[in-house]
């Protein structure tokens, strides 16, 4: 079985795939602090409560934005699994061309997506990937990575605004009653969610005129849900994306 692992600023994203189809998945914290071992007895943890053994995993997928962790989890998987993970980078075949002026400031798990996009779904596209920050992602019609936009995550602004108002509360991102908030909660919890809406929607149109009216609108993330429920200009929700992407490099990169 394939191990994927996505490495990101606030979540580990991990999923077992026996062929293309997905069984179990788990998202972590990202602790930069914890050791290795502390990370390795949560895998074989996690593995156990799913009716796995370590022995189980045969091959591993990694993508990383977070540098430190991605020695510590290269360390991880060969002590607790065996197996040295393939580590998308330079060098590693992802069938995209990345246009960007400097190829190496894109994060692999945005030309992650972008193979994952190519493979299942074909473009022109627009990815928005709903995690630490808002991410907006252009894919070609001949499967090129464009380039984006980034934007603060939805969790971010939430922080942003209770650290630097003393009067506003910490609020849970959830859909309030109505547009216009009668409490403070609900005013917070309106301008959150609606007002990521209205940039995601304003984004998505901004795109299409440059990508053509073809362009599909993929959303990801754990907040995509959310989200889609608001507008109909997602028009496929992909959760787990960026693990899809994970499986579809690792067979690129080991075709016999």
């Amino acid at each position: 079985m394939l191990l994927a692992i996505d490495i990101g600023n606030t979540n580990i994203t991990l999923g077992l795939y026996e062929g293309e189809r997905l069984g179990p998945r788990w998202r972590l914290a990202t602790v930069h602090e914890r050791m290795p071992d502390e990370y390795g007895i949560q895998l074989i943890g996690l593995l156990n409560h799913s009716g796995f053994q370590s022995g189980d995993v045969t091959a591993i997928a990694m993508a990383s934005v977070v540098p430190p962790l991605t020695g510590t989890w290269a360390q991880v998987c060969k002590q607790y699994l065996q197996c040295d993970p393939l580590v998308v980078e330079a060098g590693v075949k992802t069938g995209v061309r990345v246009r960007y002026d400097d190829p190496k400031q894109v994060g692999a798990d945005r030309i992650v997506d972008a193979a994952a996009i190519c493979k299942l779904y074909g473009g022109p596209a627009c990815s928005v990937d709903f995690g630490t920050a808002t991410t907006f992602d252009a894919i070609s019609e001949t499967g090129e990575y464009l380039g984006g936009a980034i934007a603060p995550g939805i969790g971010i602004a939430a922080d942003a605004l209770f650290h630097r108002a003393s009067k506003l509360p910490r609020v849970d991102l959830a859909r309030p009653p109505t547009a216009i908030g009668r409490n403070t909660v609900h005013s917070m919890q309106s301008g959150l969610l609606f007002g990521y809406v209205g940039l995601v929607e304003g984004m998505v149109a901004r795109f299409r005129a440059e990508l053509g009216p073809n362009m599909k609108v993929i959303g990801t993330g754990g907040l995509a849900e959310l989200i889609a429920k608001e507008t109909d200009v997602i028009q496929i929700i992909a959760p787990w994306l960026t693990l899809d992407g994970l499986r579809i490099v690792y067979e690129m990169n080991n075709d016999p």
